[in-house]
């Protein structure tokens, strides 16, 4: 076309028009890559909002971790609807597709033998160190426009906060490097019970064998049964309530140490009513003789 120019002296515009091109045809430039939008990376919930595409995948896990639920992704679309997503069934044949879940043997196959439900809702503990719950909170994090997790797990006997742990990923490789060295703190006696719902960074089995190596028994939740892990529950709603509805933050580490001094006031200053309103340290330290330590003051 430009030897052409050089060689009639006429324009661009007028030759593309006397040979029938239109012009938009002759400019447009040739797309690299793949036709179309990219795929969405959030998916709207009904109560939550638009959620990452990490918290639709870990609400498919729990999902096949129920030992008698195996589905595919048409029947999963039913299943997530019902639990408020709203998700059309080609993104989430995508999404099960890049995860491999469309095959039968590779989707989580949950048996009864290999998990221990909780017996009984209400705990009743006799010393520190007894039950302990564990269970992870959602936090949206405004300058990062994703989530990041809240790990924590606590003494049900005298409600304190062990430990936590945040995080944009937790994994059952975290959970593991979490809790160890919390029993290696303790010269913990053989009754030591750790219940959790049935995430699948705990019905991990990995998870489960470390804790079955050291002598700690884990108790699962029932589907749906939050109550059953009701004192967790109950401390990460009332950090929803007095931190996150409370205090503006936009980072991660804002948030981080708002969580910090949180945790140590809820500890060290914060009266409880169920333990006769007193703080989690001191019923800590008036029953902390019924279990033995590792020479480590705590």
């Amino acid at each position: 076309m430009d030897t052409s120019i050089k060689r009639h002296g006429c324009s661009k515009r007028k030759i593309i028009k006397m040979i029938g091109l239109n012009p938009s045809s002759y400019y447009r430039e040739p797309r690299v890559g793949k036709k179309g939008k990219r795929p969405s990376n959030l998916t709207y919930h009904k109560i939550k909002g638009w959620m990452d595409e990490s918290e639709l995948l870990q609400a498919i896990y729990d999902i096949l971790s129920n030992e008698f639920i195996d589905c595919g992704y048409r029947l999963m679309n039913s299943y997530l609807k019902k639990q408020g997503w709203c998700i059309n069934h080609k993104k989430l044949y995508r999404i099960m597709k890049t995860h491999d879940l469309l095959k039968v043997d590779k989707r989580i196959r949950a048996k009864a033998i290999d998990r221990k439900f909780v017996k009984f809702r209400k705990v009743k503990t006799t010393r520190p160190f007894e039950c302990l719950e564990m269970d992870i909170k959602v936090v949206w994090i405004p300058s990062k426009g994703k989530n990041a997790y809240l790990l924590s797990i606590i003494d049900v006997h005298t409600r304190r906060i062990l430990k936590d742990f945040f995080s944009f990923s937790v994994k059952q490789k975290q959970v593991i490097d979490f809790l160890s060295p919390l029993f290696e703190e303790f010269d913990y006696p053989s009754n030591v019970v750790i219940r959790t719902d049935n995430g699948s960074q705990f019905i991990a089995k990995n998870v489960r064998e470390y804790l079955s190596l050291i002598g700690v028994e884990q108790e699962f939740t029932h589907i749906a049964t939050p109550e059953e892990n009701a004192h967790i529950e109950a401390y990460h709603g009332i950090l929803q309530k007095e931190v996150f509805q409370r205090f503006e933050y936009q980072n991660f580490d804002q948030i981080q140490n708002i969580l910090k001094r949180f945790v140590f006031f809820y500890n060290n200053q914060r009266l409880h009513g169920r333990i006769g309103h007193i703080t989690p340290m001191e019923k800590w330290k008036a029953d902390k003789h019924l279990i033995v330590m590792n020479n480590i003051a705590v």
